[in-house]
């Protein structure tokens, strides 16, 4: 089942650019209980309440702050929150390949499939094939609605995915666990031991289905709902309607540099993101009324965020 585009851009490393489009990998799955007003049957929102005082207040009245110490906040503006925000290049740039066994899955948080536009498809297979022979992924940042992302560039099948992965500073360390080294001699077991698990391992495996695991509690509830709508006990909600995102399709198509690539190495890979660096730097000016705007439509999206 095709999905819509919600992005366009290319992948970059050296010389080359591969255009491309993302798609949304993943759909979700819970039940979503809406809050509803038993009275009427209309929708529930959510107030913005002061803490202290117990009354709701006006947007106008909210300003951001960062805790800086124990009850100290540091009040940052909306004009400070819209130039921080990184420039958008409409660029998945690979920073670095690494050996795919190297990334630990808890790095990894959320799965794009990545589609080759506009006469791409022979360099996006040429990629997608190295990669999978090489064993290895591709490190990227990309901008996605004004948020820059640490992100993998994984081949799968026919595919390339980019799994937007956590920074290294989002993932906690393992020391102060409790946890059996795999060196520990107290710790190694018997070789009967080993066999009796070997051969549980190979009783309980096969191959791998998505379909044989399911979501047992949400099955339960849509059972539920498809017996009481059967029934005839449904209620009426109007729910407001809301405009879909804009993207934009800006894509520059160079797929004929590789041999130059490979000839300017990492000083003709600087050179051109340095030269790209001096190109925003006179742009600048005019994307600051843009990213502006983009800020300001962020601080809705993530009061509406925190607000659920």
């Amino acid at each position: 089942m095709a999905t819509r585009t919600i992005w366009k851009g290319a992948i970059s490393f050296g010389l080359v650019h591969i255009p491309v489009g993302l798609h949304t990998a993943t759909t979700d799955s819970g039940v979503d209980f809406d809050w509803l007003d038993k009275r009427t049957m209309d929708p529930v929102g959510y107030k913005r309440i002061n803490k202290r005082t117990g009354k709701e207040i006006d947007r106008d009245n909210i300003v951001k702050g960062v805790e800086y110490a124990d009850g100290e906040y540091v009040i940052i503006s909306p004009d400070e929150i819209a130039d921080a925000y990184p420039r958008t290049t409409q660029t998945i740039e690979i920073q670095r390949f690494v050996e795919a066994a190297e990334v630990s899955f808890v790095y990894l948080e959320r799965p794009y499939y990545i589609e080759p536009i506009n006469r791409g498809h022979r360099v996006y297979a040429l990629l997608r094939d190295t990669l999978a022979k090489a064993g290895k992924i591709g490190i990227a940042k990309v901008v996605i609605q004004t948020k820059q992302h640490l992100a993998a560039l994984i081949p799968s099948g026919d595919a390339l995915v980019l799994n937007l992965m956590r920074w290294g500073e989002e993932v906690k360390s393992m020391k102060g666990l409790d946890l059996p080294s795999s060196k520990a001699r107290n710790m190694a077991p018997s070789a009967t031991e080993l066999k009796m698990a070997k051969m549980l391992v190979e009783d309980m495996s096969g191959p791998w289905d998505p379909d044989d695991f399911q979501d047992e509690f949400r099955q339960t509830i849509m059972d539920l709902v498809e017996k009481k709508a059967r029934a005839g006990k449904t209620k009426t909600v109007i729910e407001p309607q809301e405009e879909a995102p804009a993207y934009g399709d800006n894509v520059i198509d160079l797929t004929e540099l590789l041999q130059r690539s490979l000839k300017g190495g990492k000083k003709g890979g600087q050179g051109a993101r340095k030269a790209g660096a001096k190109s925003a730097g006179r742009a600048a000016p005019r994307k600051r009324a843009a990213r502006k705007t983009a800020g300001k439509a962020a601080k809705a999206s993530g009061n509406a965020r925190k607000a659920a």
